[in-house]
């Protein structure tokens, strides 16, 4: 699928890549994390690549991401690989993803002189958060997730890379799930429940019926973003209770050995959480103004979209909520991490983004700790799309500006 024409509620997500060096070599590799679960990447190379770039996100599939063969043609080795929650992100605990990404990283530092991670969208703060915690002394790294489960981040093997890409990230899952979901759920339980006055799809408060930009006013705008927050912290307690009768479960059957209060402790409390794509940006172009179209993420019309299937964090369990989803509980949060991120760095925006705002992009830049640090705008959509047609695409623009650094820094291969 390609990301330039229909009219459907998702079109523009997909592109199709290019094609691949005919020297290209292709390997799958399954690997184990220190902590026992296994991990399967992708390993494309070329002759004499003696740089690798990595390729990661926290909840999707990135072997066909349209910069492969890009990064290829460029001369460097190309790995693409899952977490353990890929395409599944039920459970998606973004400390045990650090796990999956070190297991990486140990894979690659035993095959190539450098090793350069590429971080786009979501994989750009799962980077973000791993190059900080891989760079603490192994005593200071985290010890428990958000809900409290153990991760042993001090016992593993957490090689820093050589350099960071990072292309259209958001500020994190949760962070961009803060600014996306609807606060005008009156009812946890209804999806159609509505609180009129934070309504973001009521004209009175400032919609207007698309493709026309909604104009909402600042009084409305703080109103809703407190409304947001207030959403969350609520649903951050609902997860904390969650787990703390899990515990006591465990506790009652660490004492009794009934096989009640085991079921008690297993059984899976699973949070739905309705209406994830209601972001006034998306709809009032005149916010943190940009090259980017009508519509978020997930399509056309997030009026329509944000009562559907689709969305953020629909279904998650209250470990997965508090560490991943939660903008008020998750450490993975691109800011919080940024000032660890020494190594040489290249942050590309792009001026279309429908996820990472101007505003949002001059903060993650600004807490970069890299003293080598470029930054650099091209035009496209937040999935490397062209922003009009009969452009190059987002990805290509990329392409060359991540190949110019590179050679500037890393060894790559001449062409065949």
């Amino acid at each position: 699928m390609t990301g330039g024409g229909g009219t459907g509620l998702g079109a523009g997500r997909y592109l199709a890549a290019g094609e691949r060096p005919a020297e290209t070599v292709t390997s799958v590799h399954e690997l184990s994390t220190s902590d026992g679960a296994t991990v399967r990447g992708v390993l494309a190379t070329v002759p004499g690549a003696r740089t690798a770039v990595c390729l990661m996100h926290p909840r999707q599939d990135v072997t066909h991401h349209a910069l492969v063969p890009l990064l290829l043609q460029a001369g460097v080795a190309v790995w693409t690989q899952h977490t353990r929650s890929v395409n599944n992100d039920l459970n998606l605990l973004h400390e045990q993803a650090l796990l999956d990404v070190a297991a990486g990283q140990v894979f690659l530092r035993e095959r190539f002189d450098d090793v350069v991670v590429l971080g786009h969208s979501g994989g750009g703060t799962l980077f973000a958060f791993y190059l900080e915690q891989a760079a603490l002394v192994p005593s200071e790294r985290i010890s428990r997730t958000p809900g409290g489960r153990p991760v042993d981040l001090a016992g593993a093997d957490m090689p820093v890379a050589d350099g960071a890409v990072f292309l259209a990230p958001h500020p994190g899952q949760g962070k961009l799930l803060l600014a996306c979901i609807d606060p005008s759920v009156a009812d946890e339980t209804d999806p159609l429940s509505v609180i009129p006055e934070l309504d973001p799809w009521n004209p009175a408060n400032g919609f207007a019926e698309p493709p026309a930009s909604s104009s909402y006013s600042p009084e409305f705008l703080a109103r809703y973003r407190q409304a947001q927050r207030d959403r969350v912290a609520r649903l951050d307690a609902v997860a904390h209770e969650s787990l703390a009768r899990t515990a006591a479960a465990r506790r009652a059957h660490k004492e009794s050995g009934a096989a009640a209060d085991r079921r008690r402790a297993l059984a899976p409390t699973i949070m739905t959480i309705f209406r994830t794509d209601a972001d006034p940006r998306n709809v009032d172009l005149s916010l943190d103004p940009s090259e980017r179209p009508y519509g978020s993420l997930f399509g056309r019309r997030p009026d329509l979209i944000d009562y559907g299937q689709v969305g953020f964090g629909r279904l998650t369990t209250p470990e997965a909520w508090l560490s991943t989803w939660s903008g008020l509980s998750s450490k993975a949060d691109f800011v919080r991490c940024a000032p660890g991120v020494t190594v040489p760095t290249l942050f590309l925006e792009l001026t279309g983004d429908q996820a990472a705002f101007p505003a949002d992009s001059d903060r993650m830049i600004a807490a970069l700790g890299a003293a080598d640090l470029t930054t650099a705008r091209v035009r496209g959509l937040h999935f490397g799309g062209a922003v009009a047609e009969g452009e190059p695409t987002g990805n290509e623009l990329a392409a060359e500006e991540i190949r110019g650094w590179l050679d500037k820094r890393f060894p790559l291969a001449s062409p065949a």
